[in-house]
């Protein structure tokens, strides 16, 4: 009896020890941690670099109304190069070789609309606004006929 008491405590006493030394359970919860800590900047820098450039491009925020999101960031798309380059890259050292390219391609495109669209919200939205000036191209005010003739 004391024999098996004994070899009971022992063998608690290694499955602690050995979860101890192997923290196998909470690695992959810092694993996934450290990755979103290490990629949402990288994110964020595309997608700001996305909004900006199409709103201040002319031809890209046509699309952007229109909701083609894919044709406005294909018309800029070459400015932010370097933030989706940093980006995909991240990607690849931390899940492997192509896995940037994939993310790209697939979720992150799948929702740059939505994000842009809440991003540029104020630009997309026209706005009508009535001013008290006279048109450039209306007549001068003392140059009007006079009310008695023809």
């Amino acid at each position: 009896m004391r024999a098996l008491l004994y070899g009971a405590i022992c063998t608690l006493a290694a499955v602690e020890l050995a979860a101890a030394a192997h923290p196998a359970a909470a690695a992959p919860a810092s694993r996934a941690e450290h990755r979103r800590a290490a990629l949402a900047p990288l994110e964020q820098a595309a997608t700001d670099c996305f909004a900006e450039t199409i709103g201040n491009n002319p031809a890209a925020l046509a699309h952007a109304r229109a909701g083609r999101w894919y044709e406005a960031a294909g018309v800029i798309g070459f400015l932010c190069r370097p933030e989706v380059d940093a980006m995909t890259k991240a990607r690849d050292h931390l899940e492997g070789r192509g896995a940037g390219g994939r993310y790209f391609t697939g979720p992150y495109t799948r929702h740059l609309g939505e994000q842009l669209a809440r991003r540029l919200e104020p630009l997309l939205t026209t706005k009508t606004v009535a001013t008290a000036e006279p048109r450039p191209d209306s007549e001068a005010p003392g140059a009007a006929a006079p009310a008695g003739e023809p």
